[in-house]
């Protein structure tokens, strides 16, 4: 009798010692579980300061922006390539800043304006060119764009408008310093560059 209640308590203790076990299994699984949701959605938020007040903000991975990036980044580079003044050094700048930009096709487009000396009549004529972005339109899938814009060229006597699109595709590249966005504009070509309006600019 004695040792079949003996039995009976030994039993009991492997039961509560395995229900304990268990119980000590699943809070530490929950407890690991809880800890890696925070730590994740913690490193999913940042906090910029305005002043010394912090900010939370959201981060957002590339396949999230990557439409508001592509057309940032077009409009960037078209505006480094076209945005162009009677000094040497500011079109040196402004080139070296959209070559960065874009392959190869946008040196062979800027070799070709050289060699018809467009640079040298800008300095010769005191020109002040600038361009104004329409619509960029992107294409997600195919990783493809078009821009549509005007470019202004301002000389002593007249003022030139000319419309202006362009085409090409964008690739995936690690950012840069030069390269904010991470892309890279390639096969870049111009379907149409005419001239829509041109003004004789009052002389006093």
């Amino acid at each position: 009798m004695v040792i079949k209640n003996l039995e009976n308590k030994i039993k009991l203790v492997m039961i509560i010692c395995a229900l304990f076990l268990a119980g000590c299994v699943v809070i530490s699984l929950s407890s690991i579980w809880t800890a890696r949701s925070m730590v994740v959605d913690a490193q999913q938020k940042i906090y910029v300061l305005d002043g010394n007040v912090p900010i939370l903000v959201q981060r957002t991975t590339m396949d999230e922006t990557l439409d508001v990036e592509a057309k940032s980044h077009v409009e960037m580079y078209h505006h480094y390539f076209f945005t162009l003044a009677p000094d040497d050094k500011y079109i040196k700048y402004t080139l070296d800043k959209a070559m960065y930009l874009v392959d190869e096709t946008g040196l062979a487009q800027y070799n070709t304006l050289k060699e018809k000396g467009f640079y040298n009549n800008i300095m010769g004529t005191s020109a002040v060119c600038s361009i104004f972005c329409d619509s960029i339109n992107f294409n997600k899938e195919k990783m493809e764009f078009t821009y549509y814009g005007r470019q202004r060229i301002e000389r002593r006597t007249s003022i030139l408008t000319r419309e202006l699109v362009t085409s090409g595709q964008l690739k995936r590249v690690p950012r840069t310093d030069n390269n904010p966005h991470g892309l890279l504009i390639v096969n870049w070509r111009t379907l149409l560059n005419k001239d829509i309006e041109q003004k004789t600019k009052n002389s006093y």
